[in-house]
């Protein structure tokens, strides 16, 4: 939920008379309010080039007719460029939830337009401003995700990630907007109402009662996050990277995989497909940043081994298969120790 909604609400009740105390069940039916319309305004985006992308292919689907100035960057004839924007209004439609970031709007022009030709798609990017990927490779997906034998229970989207809570080669702890439309029905109504009080103490200065609201909002798995002068509230998740288990960071190569995952996604907005959650409560998924298999990059590189135990998609074994062959990374040592055995050798220093 972003706060910037609730702001003018928030700074209203901050500045009522004295004798004026919302009751708790005001601050959530407000809160609850917002919170409805903020799932359903049409379009949902957080950044211009997004919400430019979003009114065009929403403008498209009324009128048919395509924005001002796109075949100056482009190379292909408006009755193409038509072709385009039909499958696009189309797949943004279909996307639950639709993109919110320019990592994310990529991604689904990326996606949906792979069959045409590169300097189209690139054009296309860079008339929205959105982020251009450098090579064919990257832009037909070269990354290629992993047959899976199940549908996921559900998907992140993420804020962007800070690197320095990532605490080994395989775990992650995220954020995710209340905003988007499947977190909104999740939070708690005194999570909502504790953000209300929150602004509310901090305006009048009330800073003691502000950091208490804030230590329960903590404490309830969500935070208050400050982004471009923004406050939003957020969800926190653990994520366990489904299918392969880096070495810890006790181990050789345990850091260098803790470094190599951190380089992939600071500072990035990641989906989450999440299909399971193990016994550290943490969700269990496929990672993927900028439309690459963040667990296919790690493997490649010979920072994780294929976890046969839980996961037995073929891709994963062959992308292992080949690091082995290589003797990159864990695989130039002799005997490399598997990850599993080590935690039983080590009981005192396992995950939670």
């Amino acid at each position: 939920m972003a706060m910037k909604i609730f702001k003018p609400v928030i700074s209203r009740l901050a500045k009522e008379p004295a004798p004026y105390v919302p009751t708790a069940a005001a601050a959530a039916a407000t809160m609850g309010n917002a919170l409805r319309f903020l799932c359903c305004s049409e379009p949902q985006t957080t950044d211009d080039g997004v919400s430019s992308l979003a009114h065009h292919l929403h403008n498209f689907e009324i009128t048919s007719q395509l924005p001002d100035g796109l075949s100056a960057y482009v190379i292909s004839s408006k009755k193409a460029q038509i072709k385009w924007y039909r499958k696009l209004a189309k797949a943004w439609r279909e996307s639950q939830p639709p993109p919110t970031t320019p990592q994310q709007a990529s991604s689904l022009i990326v996606q949906t337009l792979r069959n045409h030709k590169t300097p189209d798609v690139q054009g296309l990017l860079r008339f929205y401003g959105l982020p251009v990927p450098y090579s064919l490779d990257e832009l037909t997906a070269a990354e290629e995700a992993p047959t899976i034998e199940d549908d996921p229970k559900y998907e992140l989207h993420t804020l962007r990630v800070d690197g320095k809570t990532v605490p080994d080669g395989d775990g992650l702890k995220v954020y995710v907007d209340t905003a988007n439309a499947r977190e909104s029905s999740l939070v708690p109504h005194d999570v909502l109402m504790a953000a209300v009080e929150r602004n509310q103490a901090r305006a009048q200065r009330n800073f003691t009662h502000a950091k208490a609201l804030q230590k329960q909002i903590i404490d309830a798995g969500y935070q208050i996050l400050k982004i471009k002068n923004v406050e939003i509230l957020a969800r926190k998740y653990r994520i366990r990277l489904r299918g392969i288990d880096a070495p810890e960071l006790g181990m050789p190569y345990g850091k260098e995989a803790k470094d190599e995952l951190v380089k992939i996604v600071d500072g990035k907005c990641l989906k989450i497909s999440v299909f399971d959650e193990d016994h550290y409560h943490r969700c269990v998924g496929d990672v993927y940043c900028d439309g690459v298999f963040v667990q296919k990059k790690l493997l490649k590189k010979g920072l994780a081994w294929h976890f046969t135990a839980y996961d037995k998609r073929p891709q994963l074994a062959k992308w292992e298969k080949k690091a082995r062959a290589k003797r990159i990374g864990l695989w130039a040592l002799s005997d490399p120790e598997k990850p599993w055995e080590w935690r039983r050798k080590h009981p005192q220093r396992g995950r939670g």
